[in-house]
């Protein structure tokens, strides 16, 4: 579940995924690095969190 986290910031909690917006690659989203840290193994963009 949802909620608010350190600084007023609202995390989308500890599962889901990361998704590529280039190529749609998904990846399991790991837990204390945001998805924007992270980038494709496919093509190389920033990845960001699946809704």
């Amino acid at each position: 579940m949802a909620g608010q986290g350190r600084m007023g910031s609202f995390g989308l909690g500890p599962g889901g995924n990361c998704i590529c917006p280039n190529c749609e690659h998904k990846t399991p989203h790991i837990t204390g690095t945001p998805c924007f840290d992270q980038t494709c193994p496919k093509c190389g963009s920033k990845m960001v969190r699946e809704k």
